[in-house]
């Protein structure tokens, strides 16, 4: 099972209805951040170490459903902090659903067996499961032993319950080509998870480690040698095929930091979720007119110099897929 073909004709007719209506800033996903407290604490990510009273927030059901449909985008990521500590998560995913967004919830899937019978099986909901390398490195990389084994029987759970699950991996410096492949052969021919997402791990500010992160030369240099040999093929990708040739350093784009807007306990993170430092905005539509967008993106900002994550550069690539005949059949027939 790949992506649905509802899914695909949906956000194919939504992209075609902006561009007749001349739009030309526009969202595709919306980073949903209805907490950021979580029960791990990972050393490449810096959302938890915010203060006690900030972690204690949690946006409510009407708060959520108000700014997906302030956006309008037609898929959902529902990340964190950890969404299943969130006690309203299953009415969230149900409002959402109900409202036809297709609905990502990105989980470490340390309480998903014990919470999965909330939530209904839809060609609306997917499972997101983080799992950055094999066991030895996965736990490493979350700071806690046994987190990949309860991850994999999650996994297993929720696909024997009919769910679709995919899978999000991060990739650090010390990840060599041969344990990128070794984790994507196992999610892939293993464990059977419908699709996976990868992306270069994005220096945070406030991340324990900051040693580790990728750096422009060394994603290419990891990714070139991973995909060599025509390999991405066999691999059921979530993204599409420009994409990863941006990660190989086949083509270069402009950031598209609108494409993925991030709406948080702290309203409407400027200009993307991996950067805490710019501000927020009270509304969607503050967030898109008040924005100066020329600040960001490599070249322009500092803290963009060494990113190439998908919330910026999937949207140009899914842009320029769908503007180009040759790259919509290139998306549809394979990488």
């Amino acid at each position: 099972m790949t992506m649905p073909l509802q899914q695909k004709i949906a956000v194919a007719k939504y992209i075609a209805g902006k561009r007749l209506r001349g739009e030309k800033k526009y969202p595709l996903v919306l980073e949903l951040e209805p907490l950021l407290q979580c029960n791990l604490a990972c050393a490449g990510c810096g959302k938890i170490q915010h203060p006690d009273d900030i972690l204690r927030r949690r946006l409510s059901v009407d708060e959520c459903i108000a700014a997906v449909e302030e956006c309008g985008a037609p898929m959902v990521s529902i990340a964190g902090g950890e969404p299943l500590v969130h006690e309203q998560m299953p009415q969230i995913v149900e409002e959402l659903v109900k409202r036809k967004k297709f609905v990502f919830l990105c989980t470490n899937a340390l309480l998903l067996k014990k919470k999965i019978h909330l939530f209904k099986p839809s060609i609306y909901f997917v499972w997101m499961i983080h799992l950055d390398g094999m066991r030895e490195r996965h736990d490493q990389s979350v700071c806690r032993d046994g987190v990949f084994d309860k991850a994999i029987e999650a996994i297993k759970e929720a696909k024997s319950r009919g769910f679709r699950v995919f899978t999000n991996t991060t990739f650090f410096d010390q990840d060599g080509p041969e344990a990128v492949r070794e984790v994507l052969d196992y999610l892939n021919d293993d464990l059977k998870v419908d699709m996976m997402q990868i992306s270069p791990a994005y220096a945070y500010e406030k991340a324990p480690d900051q040693e580790h992160f990728l750096g422009v030369k060394r994603t290419r240099e990891i990714f070139s040698s991973v995909f060599a040999g025509g390999k991405r093929k066999k691999w059921r990708l979530n993204h599409s095929p420009l994409y990863l040739d941006f990660l190989e350093g086949k083509v270069d784009f402009e950031c598209t930091p609108w494409g993925i807007p991030c709406y948080t306990v702290f309203g409407w993170q400027r200009p993307c979720y991996l950067m805490s430092k710019e501000g927020y905005a009270r509304t969607y539509k503050e967030l898109l007119d008040e924005t100066d967008w020329s600040k960001y993106g490599r070249g322009k900002h500092e803290s963009c110099e060494n990113c190439m994550a998908h919330c910026g550069y999937e949207p140009t690539a899914v842009m320029k897929t769908t503007g180009s005949f040759k790259e919509s059949l290139r998306a549809a027939f394979g990488n």
